[in-house]
């Protein structure tokens, strides 16, 4: 078990984004990522399969891997960096595993991965609630026969 002290975590905890959307490990994301060329500072962007993802506040991280040229290309981007302007979520993707390393060794549309339909938050907000079974009253008869 890790322990932190509570000055590096109020640190942490001011330099934690809250503009990152919620990805995984399968989905494919787009990077706007600043690139800085002689002295001009441009934004480019990186888009591929999510396949790594660490979580941990200000220390997270993540890996994005796409196809170039029929080369494969990763790269890292640490959650806090300020080179990272922008990630958008282009499409969910429907894997069982939390790392996705596998990828690397295959081709073509081996690796392909499937379209997750639904949102996230969703599914975590029904997970989340407990539930309530909703009974309709049923009309009791009475007794002395008139109608109410």
């Amino acid at each position: 078990m890790s322990y932190t002290s509570p000055t590096i975590a109020a640190i942490e905890r001011a330099h934690l984004r809250t503009d990152l959307p919620e990805f995984r490990a399968g989905d494919t994301v787009k990077v706007h990522a600043l690139i800085s060329e002689g002295g001009k500072d441009r934004v480019q962007v990186f888009e591929g399969v999510c396949i790594h993802r660490k979580r941990g506040g200000a220390r997270g991280s993540f890996t994005v891997r796409k196809m170039s040229h029929g080369v494969g290309v990763e790269r890292v981007w640490p959650e806090g960096s300020p080179l990272v302007v922008k990630v958008e979520l282009v499409n969910r993707g429907k894997v069982r595993r939390g790392k996705l390393y596998y990828l690397r060794g295959l081709r073509g549309n081996a690796a392909r991965i499937k379209t997750k339909l639904g949102a996230y938050a969703s599914t975590l907000a029904l997970d989340s609630g407990p539930t309530e079974e909703i009974v309709p009253e049923l009309a009791t008869p009475s007794t002395d026969g008139s109608s109410e």
